[in-house]
């Protein structure tokens, strides 16, 4: 049969592991919080319990990010990974952050990263030890896959508006790539039917980056609220945390079209607008 591993049940992981159940798959992963009242054909585990279970994995997804001392997943269960006869694919998300600044110039499947801050440096490293140990435990089918900024029901910029919490830090020609949650899942579930021979880099990231500001007025006017005032990036710096300076100190475009040509897989919602009245529609209904 045919199993998914999970490590790290958060909002996009879940989404793929509710793909993978409803495709009929097996599913474990690990989580710390308590299994939902109604069952949804997740079997959730401690993530010391996981190891128990690689011995009968057919896929597995990594989805905790690195720490200072390295992957958490690596360093707990490496060697049981490495140990399982039945892995034949592995996934790990990883971030486009780890192409680093590029003044705003495109970069694709193909460019070498170059990343700029600590976080991208440890993300680089944590894809060298998976690649590493994917060529023990699946042969070297791994795919690394760098997301974009995350969105979809529940984490947009309709929920920033209505908590009056949002921001327009106006930077203009500054963009970003966004990727919905939906369109991570079925592209990650896309990758786990078509494994690549050795380490294929997807970028899953929309086909229309954009700056914040304009995301933001967008999703205002689908609520019929007020647009907030716009902040210039130079007067909104000193009061950012280090890691929101991290996010705006890269500047840069990133491409998907290679990873959708290879997986077959075209994304769901192209652009954020596509995006954002999906979600309000289904809010809505």
């Amino acid at each position: 049969m045919t199993s998914l591993l999970v490590f790290g049940l958060g909002y996009a992981g879940t989404a793929v592991a509710n793909l993978a159940v409803a495709n009929g798959w097996q599913v474990f992963a690990t989580t710390s919080q308590p299994p939902p009242i109604t069952p949804d054909g997740i079997t959730r585990l401690s993530f010391d319990e996981a190891g128990a279970v690689l011995a009968q994995a057919t896929h597995l997804l990594a989805s905790a990010p690195p720490k200072q001392d390295g992957d958490p997943v690596l360093a707990r269960h490496r060697a049981a990974i490495e140990a399982a006869r039945d892995i034949r694919w592995i996934g790990y998300f990883s971030t486009t952050g780890v192409y680093g600044d590029r003044r705003g110039g495109w970069v694709d499947e193909s460019s070498a990263p170059q990343p700029g801050s600590k976080r991208a440096v440890r993300r680089i490293a944590a894809e060298a030890d998976w690649r590493a140990t994917a060529a023990v435990a699946s042969g070297g089918a791994l795919d690394l896959i760098r997301l974009a900024g995350i969105y979809g029901p529940g984490r947009s910029a309709f929920d920033s508006l209505r908590a009056r919490e949002a921001r327009r830090i106006l930077a203009p020609g500054h963009c970003f790539g966004r990727i919905h949650r939906d369109d991570i899942a079925g592209a990650t579930f896309a990758a786990m039917r078509n494994p690549p021979s050795g380490t294929r880099v997807l970028n899953l990231t929309d086909d229309l980056p954009e700056e914040s500001a304009v995301v933001t007025a967008y999703a205002a006017d689908l609520l019929g609220v007020a647009i907030p005032e716009g902040v210039p990036l130079d007067q909104a710096w000193p009061t950012m945390s280090p890691m929101a300076r991290s996010f705006w100190s890269d500047d840069r475009k990133v491409s998907g079209r290679m990873t959708q040509q290879a997986l077959g897989y075209a994304w769901r919602y192209p652009t954020y607008r596509e995006g954002l009245a999906a979600i309000l529609a289904a809010e809505s209904a």
